[in-house]
């Protein structure tokens, strides 16, 4: 049977930025573009009827921003992929967003295939951030509070996880390595996750590298993707 495609709803304030969206997504035979928002109080009331498997959000929108909405999504549907499309990469918005549950940042220069390729990655539950976006949460001041906890509550197993999901590892790669099945990843990670008091995998990954618990040597991939 044909695999659905992956429906995406647009929410941005520009109606020019919307109408391209659509044009370059309807390339692609597998996603559909099932909606648009022109602000975040609409796009809450879209997701309700529409049901996207996956939001792409600006942030600076008039009624409601888009942080404000990521916040109000996730807590009434905290599986919600989202993935923020915006011009902003300062703190000031970046960490904000990442807190709030996205689990994508790109901003507007990126190149088409980077925008198509988060859209797959966070559909399928993998995290989406630019390298230089990721570069900079690591050495931010993101989630200090996060970082105050131990992972004492975290048992030998989840810890296991937690690590290859710092290291960019998928849960089919995180299975084979330990012998388990997909399933029972995404379970653990989903305790992980609960047990740490974060909403998504990112944050997750984020907690894995500032707690200690993976060197900032072993991540030195994304640093030599800037380079």
């Amino acid at each position: 049977m044909e695999k659905r495609p992956i429906q995406v709803l647009i929410v941005d304030d520009h109606a020019m930025v919307r109408q391209g969206m659509k044009a370059l997504l309807k390339e692609y035979e597998d996603i559909n573009v099932v909606g648009e928002a022109p602000n975040g109080l609409v796009a809450i009331q879209l997701v309700e009827r529409l049901k996207p498997d996956v939001i792409l959000i600006d942030l600076a929108m008039p009624v409601m921003d888009g942080i404000e909405a990521i916040k109000r999504i996730i807590a009434a549907h905290p599986d919600q992929r989202i993935v923020v499309l915006t011009s902003y990469t300062g703190d000031d918005k970046l960490i904000p967003a990442i807190k709030a549950g996205a689990m994508g940042y790109l901003v507007k220069d990126a190149q088409p295939e980077e925008l198509i390729e988060s859209i797959r990655s966070v559909n399928a539950g993998e995290p989406s951030l630019n390298p230089k976006i990721a570069w900079k949460l690591l050495h931010g001041t993101y989630s200090q509070e996060a970082t105050k906890r131990t992972a004492e509550e975290l048992s030998e197993r989840e810890v296991e996880v937690l690590r290859l999901l710092t290291l960019g590892k998928t849960d089919q790669e995180i299975a084979k390595q330990l012998v388990l099945t997909d399933v029972t990843i995404r379970t653990h990670i989903s305790r992980i996750i609960t047990k740490l008091g974060l909403k998504n995998r990112v944050q997750a990954a984020l907690y894995g590298i500032r707690s200690g618990m993976v060197s900032l040597d072993e991540t030195s991939n994304i640093k030599d993707d800037l380079d």
